[in-house]
């Protein structure tokens, strides 16, 4: 073997994806660095692959069919051909519990998708230096066992010889456990260190009563703003700084009689963890974290740069009840994650009701997803009335959840999860090929002799879709619903995030005779700047404007201004959540054109919103 070979330049690295994308986006990248790159997209291939020919490196996904990446990894590691060659995973799973199970079956790192290129090269030529130095010790080892043989007649010289190659050993061993031991970027112990820490400190609690302990864990709050802004070498220098700043905050001792000792870790990416041991209670680890809090209220004057950086805490307390070290840094996550969802720059301490939300969200999740297959949803029909005459005008299709076990789910159950999880797309697309056909069959069965129109919900998510009016011109086709009866509810915050390719979509819209609405208006930004920019054709007044028209005179508030405006713009206007008729006739006397609400009629399926039509009531 040719010792002056140089993994990070040349390494021999095995692809394992089964996204073609991904395997032709990373091949290039690391050939580009000049390294050997052969990619394969399923496990088996990949077990032949090392077999064959075994690489110094893989990066292998975690998601894939037949085999997925932990089973892969786990028969590499059975293999005594291929345990040592080191795996980092590629995932979009970026929990911690699926970080840990990474780690468990013997992965050496850990890549979350999206990658970033910076971090992919970076890990990539640490961790084959890492292995090319474990390689070269094994090469001294050897090639010391051949000079004390060969130059046994020489003793005193190869004695000399020996001793050399002794230091040099101690040397690269003393660098490979540094390496093994410590985060590259900031000096701190790492993860293998944390979990060997906190299962010491979980051993204690089941020996000594009085032992008490908690784990902090902490994530930096828009880090990836700063990293997609000033680039990675200032979120690099940001990282170094912010645990030098926590290491301070660290260093203040509480109190005169209390020796709190702190392990200090980061876990990786933007992620950090602390374990404060010989606390007296809960209350000393909330006293460390708001200390943390206040070192970081102050900027971090970086290089080029002033930035301010919080963090979220969650703290977990150990106990004896903890079986393994996992689920007391699964359960400080979660904490970490309810302060993040409190408005961030703060902590929160766990509470085992919190595991008990995280488990339903996720089997809601995967319910979810079941629903869409199953065609578990159905649209339900509000109705929309014009004020000045009382005729029915048209309704808005609303999504609802029939789980098959739990009944109906609300859609403020639901809705979130399905916007954060990207399944919103579906199902909003869904919503408005069922409303479409349906308000064809309406019109098919000659019910009424009204133009009825169709109010649809589109997401954020769903508005910045790039075939977004391919999907509707195929519903249009194949539902033959002339464009015309068709409205499309947005947000305010659906075209201040997405100004110019929101203008660009409703224009394509407006070539369609699409009709376009401004739901919740004046509850978001209610910049009416964009009223100017956006042919909108209708606002709709929030229902929290309407509950208060009857209190009082003064609770009016907004509500004629907007109207004077939206009229004034030639726009229309609904006013939604009508309960009384107190509020039917205030709104009546301000002109306002439409109206939905409680006191017409809830959201009722299709058959009931047919016989709805066919009544043609009058309000």
């Amino acid at each position: 073997m040719n010792s002056d070979r140089v993994f990070p330049l040349n390494g021999n690295i095995l692809l394992v994806d089964d996204t073609p994308n991904n395997l032709r986006l990373l091949s290039d990248l690391l050939s580009h660095q000049g390294y050997k790159v052969r990619s394969v997209t399923n496990g088996q291939t990949a077990l032949k692959a090392c077999q064959a020919k075994p690489p110094d490196l893989i990066l292998l996904d975690i998601n894939m069919p037949q085999m997925n990446g932990y089973e892969v990894c786990e028969k590499l590691k059975a293999n005594e051909q291929t345990r040592e060659i080191p795996v980092i995973f590629l995932s979009a799973l970026d929990e911690a519990i699926d970080k840990v199970k990474a780690f468990t079956v013997g992965g050496i790192d850990y890549i979350s998708k999206p990658f970033q290129v910076e971090e992919v090269l970076v890990r990539v030529k640490n961790q084959l230096a890492l292995r090319e130095a474990q390689v070269k010790v094994l090469e001294l080892n050897a090639e010391l066992e051949n000079r004390v043989k060969e130059r046994t007649s020489q003793l005193e010289r190869t004695n000399q010889e020996l001793n050399e190659e002794i230091l040099e050993r101690k040397r690269i061993q003393s660098q490979l456990l540094d390496m093994a031991l410590h985060d590259p970027l900031t000096g701190l112990p790492n993860r293998a260190v944390f979990m060997e820490r906190l299962e010491n400190a979980l051993s204690r609690t089941k020996q000594e009563a009085d032992y008490q302990f908690a784990v902090l864990f902490l994530d930096c709050d828009r880090f990836k703003v700063v990293n997609d802004s000033l680039g990675h070498l200032v979120g690099d220098e940001l990282l170094i700084a912010f645990a030098k700043r926590v290491q301070k905050a660290l260093s203040r001792r509480l109190e005169p009689c209390l020796n709190i000792v702190n392990t200090l870790t980061r876990l990786g990416g933007d992620e950090f963890a602390i374990i404060v041991e010989q606390i007296n209670d809960a209350c000393t680890a909330t006293v460390v974290a708001d200390r943390i809090l206040q070192e970081l209220m102050h900027p971090f004057q970086l290089s080029r740069h002033e930035v301010f950086m919080s963090a979220s805490i969650g703290i977990a307390l150990g106990n004896s009840n903890y079986e393994q070290p996992e689920y007391l840094l699964r359960d400080a996550d979660t904490a970490m994650y309810h302060a993040k969802t409190c408005g961030k720059a703060r902590y929160h301490v766990f509470d085992p009701a919190m595991h008990q939300e995280a488990i339903q969200l996720l089997q809601l999740e995967t319910d979810l997803r079941k629903a869409i297959n199953q065609q578990e949803f159905q649209v339900y029909y509000q109705p929309i009335v014009a004020l000045n005459t009382g005729k029915l005008a048209g309704f808005e299709a609303l999504v609802r959840w029939n789980h098959p076990h739990r009944g109906f789910i609300s859609p403020l159950d639901f809705i979130p999860i399905a916007e954060e999880t990207g399944l919103i797309t579906q199902i909003d697309t869904w919503v408005m090929r069922e409303a479409c056909q349906q308000l064809k069959i309406w019109q098919q069965q000659k019910l009424t002799q009204e133009p009825l129109t169709i109010s649809v919900n589109l997401s954020g998510r769903q508005f910045s879709q790039s075939n977004l009016i391919e999907q509707i011109d195929e519903i249009f086709k194949k539902t033959q619903l002339s464009p015309q009866s068709l409205k499309l509810e947005i947000t305010e915050s659906v075209l201040i995030n997405n100004s110019q390719s929101a203008m660009a979509i409703i224009q394509e819209l407006k070539k369609r005779q699409i009709q376009l609405s401004l739901d919740d208006f004046g509850t978001g930004y209610s910049s009416l700047s964009y009223l100017h920019c956006f042919p909108i054709n209708t606002l709709k007044i929030d229902k929290s404007f309407v509950n208060r028209m009857e209190s009082s005179q003064e609770n009016i508030g907004l509500v004629p201004a907007i109207m004077r405006m939206a009229h004034t713009m030639g726009i229309s206007v609904i006013a939604e959540g009508i309960e009384t008729s107190g509020q039917l006739a205030q709104l009546r006397a301000l002109n306002c054109d439409f109206g939905q609400g409680y006191l017409f009629s809830k959201p009722v399926e299709s058959k009931l919103a047919s016989e709805l039509i066919e009544a043609d009531p009058q309000w």
